[in-house]
Order: C-alpha cells, then structure tokens, then sequence
C-alpha cells in the first residue's frame, strides 16, 4: 500500500497514512483492525460513502474532492452503521480513529494537501 501524510496549511495534519487504492483494500478499509493509532489514516480512493458493520471503534470521515478540498466531515461515527454519504462530490474518505484529529477550523471548501511518504512529491493524487 502506498504511504503520505496529509498536510493542512503546509503543516502535517496526518502524520502516517495509507492509502486503499485497490478493490480489495477499500472493501477492506478498516476491517479487522482493532483501533487505529493516533497520527495514523486510512485514506480511501475513489470513495462517496463509507459504511462501519463489523467494525470495533468510532472513527471520524473526512471527505475530499478532486481538488484535496473537504467536502463534509462526519465526526464519531459509531461501528454498525450501514452507510455515510458523502453527496455526490466526494472522491476519497479519509479515515482516522474518532476524537484525535484537530477538527477546528475545518470546514467544507478546506484546502488540504496530500505528500507521498519520502518523495516530497505534493498534491498529486497517491495511486
């Protein structure tokens, strides 16, 4: 799996994240992982909606569009729920464990960047 962080305002906002770029690793997402360490994402491609069945803790979805700006953010959601929708401008899910991530002053139309680990390559989508 491809690795980055995601930058916000030219800082590291996520500091270690993967990237579910393949069929079988965005049906995967999170599964199977008993909780997600601070500083650490899921960053899931080619994704409008995200479902928690079967997982085992909340997590908080950040949702982008092409252009690395969010779309919605949907904080603590609980294991079990079927479906979060993004609309129909979400184009990845960025997942990290509920309640860790700096959600202040984030809002819709926040501009973030995306950086692959160890290139210092900005910007460009990770597949």
């Amino acid at each position: 799996m491809t690795t980055g962080q995601i930058l916000r305002n030219g800082k590291v906002w996520v500091e270690h994240v993967q990237v579910a770029a393949s069929i079988f690793d965005r049906m995967r997402g999170l599964l199977g992982r008993r909780e997600l360490p601070a500083g650490r994402g899921l960053l899931i491609e080619a994704c409008g909606s995200v479902h928690t069945v079967g997982m085992q803790f909340p997590i908080d979805v950040i949702f982008l569009d092409q252009a690395w700006q969010v779309r919605r953010i949907c904080s603590h959601v609980r294991p079990g729920r079927p479906m979060v929708w993004c609309g129909w401008c979400g184009l990845r899910a960025l997942e990290v464990a509920s309640g860790w991530l700096d959600l202040g002053g984030v809002a819709a139309g926040t501009q973030v960047e995306w950086m692959a680990q160890g290139s210092g390559a900005r910007g460009q989508a990770p597949v």
